[in-house]
């Protein structure tokens, strides 16, 4: 094993980053140093700035232009942004890392894009599926492979660059329980096929604990717990409980029963959902929305869910069969979502995209807020009103004046569910509301959308997070089994 290919050292110097539209620091004051070849997991609260270091760690933070450093952050003693060829980065999003459209050619991108000789190029990629379970054929459209078949593909093109660090950042947060311990065990074999040092930052813990070695906890002091994962989850578990850490066996608080559900707001019958027309994704579904009920959309990746959730909304037409809002919810618009304007949606049915950048408009969080409340000719006194509600309720308020594409995973997504909410709609539609919550915000998030339930409002949520239908007590309706 040459030295390029050895696990990296990993060293952090009072290391800190500023985003450059902020007033606050993202991580101020971190230091650490991770031998060749441990594995580690960070962990923190929601915003605490885990992302921002593994980007920094990656060397794709950017210039001045795009922020303020102080300290030092190494990789083998030389600037981490001076080695970019030494370290991976897998991110959060699987969709976000497919660039080529076969599985063989995103494979070898990166080896490409590193100058690694042709003839050493395609034995890497070969390999490299070998390694993380990814059996099919080079030429396979990447369009076609699963959310954890993307995350293990990802994690192939990771592995043919021969990286002496990888970094996850929350590889699983929008699988399925199968696709998570498909990547977590890709990972294993990868680190088995080829050893590098490991850094993972991720709210599921009991997934990674067997193959972690190593538990960095950050916060607003910088470092605030270091150790063996017994010896900070065991005997500090309480107190990072309290400060929002997810810890096994120190569940987030839920919100009580609900009270018997309402009327019905919206029907599905004999639906049929498609993105592309006249290739529908999944058929057959039958189903009632009522007001102060939640409904909870489970399924393997793949197998619909979000493409349900944006015909219920009103935003995709039904590819066979009927979506009809009952008078309680249309409210003299008429029966079929998907002809309502997008001025009458606002009241009627909001919907959270999966990805929150999707839905990011304005150039401040406190504008995002404002979007909805504007477009309906509310006035001023209102719409600041409502604002001032949900920043505090969602906490958000400390970010009111921060670009919306700034801020962490978590916290974009509790801007756009406080977005959507603005309008006070009468249905609310969730695509995976929970991802990147810390277990705080989390227990928080989950006691708004039981109180919105309680005060009538319909919840329909996709997700994979086991906890939210019995924290909503929600019906379950599963599709693609």
């Amino acid at each position: 094993m040459t030295d390029e290919n050895r696990p990296a050292a990993v060293e952090a110097r009072g290391w800190g980053w500023r985003h450059a539209s902020r007033v606050a620091w993202a991580l101020r004051d971190v230091t650490f140093r991770i031998e060749p070849g441990e594995r580690v997991l960070v962990l923190g609260a929601s915003g605490a700035g885990k992302s921002t270091l593994l980007h920094g760690l990656a060397g794709v933070l950017g210039g001045d232009e795009e922020g303020e450093s102080t300290g030092g952050l190494l990789v083998d003693s030389e600037p981490a942004a001076a080695t970019r060829g030494r370290s991976g980065l897998v991110l959060q999003d699987p969709d976000s890392q497919v660039i080529l459209a076969r599985v063989g050619d995103d494979v070898a991108f990166g080896c490409e894009n590193l100058g690694i000789p042709r003839e050493q190029i395609w034995s890497r990629v070969r390999d490299a599926l070998d390694a993380v379970g990814l059996d099919v054929p080079l030429d396979r459209s990447t369009k076609a492979l699963s959310g954890g078949q993307k995350q293990r593909l990802a994690l192939a093109g990771i592995l043919a660059m021969q990286p002496g660090l990888v970094l996850l950042d929350e590889p699983t947060a929008n699988l399925d329980p199968e696709g998570v311990v498909e990547v977590r065990d890709a990972v294993r074999r990868m680190l088995e096929a080829r050893p590098a040092t490991l850094i993972v930052v991720e709210h599921r813990l009991d997934v990674w604990l067997p193959l972690i070695t190593r538990v960095i906890v950050v916060g607003d002091g910088g470092v605030v717990a270091d150790g063996t994962p017994d010896a900070v989850l065991g005997s500090r578990g309480a107190e990072l409980a309290a400060a929002g850490v997810w810890v096994p066996g120190h569940p987030p608080a839920l919100p009580p029963a609900p009270r018997a559900a309402g009327e019905i707001l919206l029907t599905a019958d004999d639906l049929a959902v498609a993105r592309v027309k006249d290739r529908p994704v999944t058929a057959g579904i039958s189903l009632q929305v009522r007001a102060g009920a939640a409904l909870a959309v489970t399924g393997p990746n793949g197998a619909g869910k979000s493409t349900l959730a944006l015909t219920l909304a009103g935003l995709l037409p039904p590819a066979a069969g009927r979506v009809v809002a009952e008078p309680a919810l249309a409210d003299g618009a008429g029966p079929s979502p998907i002809a309502w304007s997008s001025r009458r949606l606002l009241t009627r049915i909001g919907m959270v995209f999966q990805e929150p950048e999707h839905q990011l408009l304005a150039k401040t969080v406190r504008d995002e807020l404002a979007v909805g409340p504007r477009a309906l000719g509310l006035s001023d006194a209102e719409t600041e009103a409502r604002i001032e509600e949900l920043l505090s309720r969602l906490r958000l308020d400390r970010l009111a004046r921060a670009n919306p594409y700034t801020l962490s995973g978590g916290e974009k997504r509790r801007l756009t569910v406080a977005a959507a909410l603005a309008t006070k709609p009468r249905m609310l539609v969730l695509d995976e509301p929970t991802f990147g919550q810390d277990a705080r915000t989390w227990a928080e998030l989950m006691a708004m959308l039981a109180a919105l339930r309680d005060e009538g409002t319909a919840i329909v949520t996709v997700t994979h997070d086991p906890g939210v239908a019995p924290a909503l007590h929600a019906e379950r309706f599963e599709i693609g089994r």
